[in-house]
């Protein structure tokens, strides 16, 4: 099983939100997402998930991670609840990371077993929206680990005010079917 994390952030101060909302609109970053985790199981919180066009993504597993035993999913058959976090310490298959924070900050700092192989980091170099209400949210804590604990593997892909690098943590082997995914899906702009 790989896990892999996949986050965009914005250039200087990781904030990935303001409130609920992604504070900028770049449709290539939103497609891009959508490439490397088709046909993935991924794991988000509640408010990402709440986030999904019809609380959904087409051809994916999803499995919301939440405090809530009584959260309710928009799809029984494809989308799960789960309550704690080290459930998927074991979990056989490939996990995509998708956020928020929140998940982010747990899956890098709850230890080896739960830490990502892989991080798909995307820089976000443009204006954030304006006019947004809420608490800036970031992710500081989880890219002091990416500095610290992976390397880059694969030359800085610049695309729409977007800088997008994969890095594996440092000492570990993995999956060369799941870096060659990713990488094809982000070349495939």
């Amino acid at each position: 099983m790989t896990k892999v994390a996949v986050w965009c952030r914005h250039k200087g101060d990781n904030i990935i939100g303001i409130g609920p909302e992604i504070p900028w609109h770049v449709a290539s970053d939103f497609k891009r997402f959508r490439r490397i985790t088709a046909g993935q199981n991924i794991v988000a919180g509640e408010t990402t998930y709440e986030t999904f066009p019809n609380r959904t993504l087409p051809n994916r597993k999803i499995y919301v991670l939440t405090l809530n035993p009584d959260y309710e999913v928009s799809d029984t058959k494809n989308h799960f609840v789960v309550n704690d976090i080290n459930d998927f310490k074991d979990f056989s298959e490939d996990l995509y990371i998708s956020g928020g924070a929140t998940i982010y900050k747990l899956f890098m700092t709850s230890g080896a077993k739960l830490l990502p192989d892989i991080i798909v980091d995307c820089e976000y170099h443009g204006n954030l929206k304006e006019g947004l209400q809420g608490p800036k949210i970031d992710i500081t804590p989880c890219v002091e680990v990416l500095s610290k604990q992976y390397m880059q593997v694969f030359p800085d892909y610049e695309l729409d005010d977007i800088t997008t690098r994969v890095y594996v943590k440092k000492g570990d082997f993995v999956d060369q079917n799941v870096i060659k995914h990713i990488i094809k899906a982000i070349e495939e702009e």
